[in-house]
């Protein structure tokens, strides 16, 4: 049964801003995860980029180095214990405007429908960025305006907005072993 045009479209946005990560400082999805969004093999893909790499120049395209990599696995288990199971081969990444660029060389009505979610989702990320630094200078002018009595309320609206990170408390069960 053939898939409509807005089956096609229902990738969540929270499903492709989970697969955009920051390498050599550049929003950039990984090739494995394309190929699962646009719903092709990864070998395909990376063909299909190889016959029209003219179209693909760095700042569109790179290949992850070993360490690059290295620390992507660390986060993800990315690796099958089996022959065959793993990659033989450094994963590319893709830009934001190499993304823009597979909708070209896959020419399928699904790559074309993924992109136009992934370029949606980049766009929002950009803007939440750039929200997230107006509001930044707009409570530092109000600070410089303002005694220290509202000094306590600022820090903690710093706080809150601030992009440190906090670490991922773990999910499971602890195993106490009884006395």
């Amino acid at each position: 049964m053939a898939k409509t045009k807005t089956e096609l479209a229902i990738i969540p946005s929270e499903i492709i801003a989970n697969k955009i990560y920051i390498f050599r400082g550049h929003r950039v999805m990984i090739d494995s995860d394309l190929a699962q969004l646009y719903d092709v093999e990864i070998k395909n893909l990376t063909r299909q980029v190889r016959r029209n790499i003219d179209r693909f120049p760095e700042d569109f395209m790179f290949q992850l180095t070993s360490g690059e990599f290295d620390s992507l696995r660390c986060h993800f288990v990315t690796l099958k214990k089996n022959r065959g199971q793993h990659r033989k081969y450094l994963p590319y990444v893709f830009t934001e405007q190499g993304v823009a660029m597979l909708s070209s060389v896959l020419r399928s009505k699904r790559a074309v429908q993924v992109n136009i979610q992934i370029m949606r989702t980049f766009t929002k990320i950009r803007e939440l960025l750039a929200t997230n630094e107006v509001l930044r200078k707009k409570i530092e002018a109000m600070e410089s305006k303002y005694d220290q009595k509202f000094k306590v309320v600022f820090d903690v609206i710093k706080k809150l907005i601030s992009e440190d990170k906090k670490p991922k408390t773990q999910i499971g069960f602890e195993i106490r072993k009884k006395k």
